[in-house]
């Protein structure tokens, strides 16, 4: 006799949690560059970067990432 499981659904929400914060990064996708602001708190702080990034290397192709935090919780 094999043993039985019985599952059940859970609901659970996910939603951004502002007590983690944004942090925002730009990096160069130029051919042979790897240059990155790092993370960065504020928005402005990632785009002047790549401004001054630009300007020096005529470099014109960039990624960004933002990112944040979630918190899963559970409904009742």
């Amino acid at each position: 006799m094999s043993p039985r499981a019985a599952y059940h659904y859970v609901p659970h929400t996910i939603r951004h949690d502002p007590e983690g914060g944004v942090s925002y990064e730009i990096r160069c996708d130029a051919p042979d560059c790897a240059a990155e602001s790092g993370p960065q708190q504020v928005q402005e702080a990632a785009q002047d970067w790549t401004l001054r990034h630009a300007g020096r290397t005529g470099h014109a192709f960039f990624r960004r990432v933002v990112t944040d935090h979630a918190r899963v919780t559970r409904e009742e």
